[in-house]
């Protein structure tokens, strides 16, 4: 019986160890070729076992990328409100996108080829919908926070929805700008939105 365990033990053990080098082959392949470019081939080739293997694991492709989403998002989580939570108004604003963007560009290879590919991946959608939520949440976050007059609070939405997105972020850091100064310059527009705003935070 003592054999039996062990040898059980054993075979779950292997398994499992090929369920992990099967899902850190399929990030590595959505990092560097892309979610479209990426085959149950490729992944089976890059893993080191056989297509069947794959499929044994993983019964679809949405698994597969529910899996690999996890398992990089447990390795690159989005900064959270509680790391600013210390923080208000628009000293808020700036240590929030400053963490956002300094997260967006250390992980700017994967979230470039996601952005490219969401439209031809259907098994993005489910993610990146969440995606989509969690910085509705940290715009919210900073708008409560900001407490802006009635007048103001629609554009201070569009404004702090658009500088929370990775495209956005790209878009401007591709120009020179460091994170804490496209951060600034955001704090800038929304005072530009709300003249009720004191003056941008020290940067």
């Amino acid at each position: 019986m003592t054999k039996r365990r062990y040898t059980l033990g054993q075979r779950a053990a292997t398994q499992e160890e090929t369920r992990r080098r099967i899902v850190e082959a399929t990030v590595h392949l959505h990092e560097t070729l892309g979610p479209r470019a990426t085959t149950i081939s490729a992944v089976a080739e890059r893993a080191k076992v056989q297509r069947l293997t794959v499929y044994r694991h993983f019964a679809d492709e949405n698994e597969l990328f529910k899996a690999c989403t996890s398992h990089w998002f447990a390795s690159h989580p989005i900064p959270e409100p509680s790391a600013w939570a210390m923080e208000t108004g628009l000293a808020r604003v700036q240590r929030a996108l400053g963490q956002l963007y300094s997260y967006y560009r250390r992980t700017e290879a994967m979230w470039t080829v996601t952005f490219r590919d969401e439209a031809d991946v259907p098994a993005l959608e489910e993610p990146m919908r969440r995606v989509r939520s969690f910085l509705d949440g940290i715009r919210d976050d900073l708008l409560d926070h900001l407490a802006p007059d009635i007048s103001a609070i629609d554009g201070m939405r569009v404004t702090l929805g658009s500088a929370v997105q990775f495209p956005t972020w790209q878009s401007l850091a591709r120009q020179g700008p460091d994170d804490a100064a496209i951060a600034g310059l955001v704090c800038d527009w929304l005072r530009g939105v709300s003249s009720a705003l004191p003056p941008a935070p020290h940067r």
